[in-house]
């Protein structure tokens, strides 16, 4: 149930009589369902509602996940599937339900897609259990409360712990509170935007490992410690007064460009930095050179090696260039997305 320009994860959930817990994943022609009666039978000695997966949780999970059918190309999904039986299973229990998904979120490819997943998953399910909203009598979209927005993001959490394993937490917090979030020795702090900063997401298409670019770039910091050093001492400055650029005040026009020049210099800087670490790759670096034709900033975004790029469009940016950019963008084999950062997080819709 997270609604942001160009990116959303919408659930409609609903409970039925046939006897099943169904997903359906409209966008892709995929449904998957389980007999309500087998899930409590095999839950039923763990002990379900539980706030963490246990491993002997995770084992039932995965026995009734690998019984289903995936097409080839589709097998990653299954542990988005798994997280999703989970989350079903501990909110609702094992009443007979049905909860379709629509999205306009790429999948796997850097843009926290398992994380807006997980997020509405679990609000839609907290909404339809009563845990969050049970008061509500508004239509329409609106805003949970802090303390329910809260509770949505542990949830989320723990689904994108079944997903990827050890996740920092970042991608479910923003997808849940929206805004911006710096990240920093573990620590997460909530950034405060004067207004949204449009960029324009350029999706390569090109899979990444994101397991061998971590490895290579701790191989590169063995062999030369002293330069990796100072190129993640460049980047923490740069993240710093990146986080008080994006919370300084501008209300007007001139203010505003001051800061987007601000802002380009920083992720030009910060791309450097990231080809240092030998985290790019030849189809970002077409889009930089794109990009830079038309005098705009872009940097990867994600674990490089492919994946996403991120342009800024600076407020006064004329429409008509902004589409000459998607349009060689495009021709390239690249999709574009035009979003806002530091918009809404989650909204919840009754209708």
């Amino acid at each position: 149930m997270r609604r942001e320009k160009q990116r959303k994860f919408v659930f409609l959930c609903l409970y039925n009589d046939d006897g099943l817990v169904e997903l359906e994943l409209k966008d892709l022609g995929l449904v998957f369902s389980w007999p309500s009666q087998r899930l409590r039978e095999m839950f039923s000695e763990l002990g379900l509602p539980s706030k963490t997966c246990s491993p002997e949780c995770l084992k039932v999970i995965t026995s009734l996940v690998e019984e289903l059918s995936f097409p080839e190309a589709k097998i990653g999904l299954s542990s988005g599937v798994s997280a999703f039986l989970y989350l079903y299973t501990s909110i609702i229990g094992y009443r007979p339900g049905k909860v379709r998904v629509t999205s306009d979120l790429p999948l796997g490819s850097g843009l926290g897609s398992s994380a807006s997943f997980c997020v509405s998953v679990s609000a839609a399910l907290l909404a339809l259990s009563g845990a969050v909203c049970a008061d509500n009598q508004q239509k329409g979209w609106f805003v949970m409360r802090e303390n329910e927005l809260e509770l949505v993001n542990k949830w989320a959490f723990q689904g994108e712990r079944i997903i990827h394993g050890k996740p920092s937490g970042i991608d479910n917090t923003v997808s849940t509170f929206g805004s911006m979030i710096m990240f920093r020795l573990s620590e997460l702090t909530r950034l405060k935007s004067s207004g949204p900063i449009r960029m324009l997401i350029t999706n390569t298409k090109v899979g990444r490992n994101t397991k061998a670019l971590v490895a290579g770039v701790s191989e590169r910091t063995q062999r030369h410690p002293d330069a990796m050093a100072a190129v993640f001492t460049a980047v923490d400055s740069i993240s710093k007064e990146l986080s008080d650029v994006i919370q300084s005040a501008a209300h007007d026009d001139v203010s505003i460009t001051a800061k987007e020049e601000k802002l380009e210099e920083l992720m030009e800087m910060n791309q450097g930095l990231l080809q240092c670490m030998g985290v790019s790759h030849a189809s970002i670096e077409t889009v930089l050179r794109t990009t830079l034709r038309y005098k705009l900033a872009s940097k990867l975004t994600g674990a490089g090696g492919g994946g996403c790029v991120l342009t800024l469009l600076p407020t006064l940016l004329p429409s008509t260039i902004v589409d000459k950019v998607i349009s060689e963008l495009e021709a390239c084999g690249f999709q574009c997305l035009k979003v806002e950062v530091g918009g809404k997080g989650l909204e919840v819709c009754f209708t």
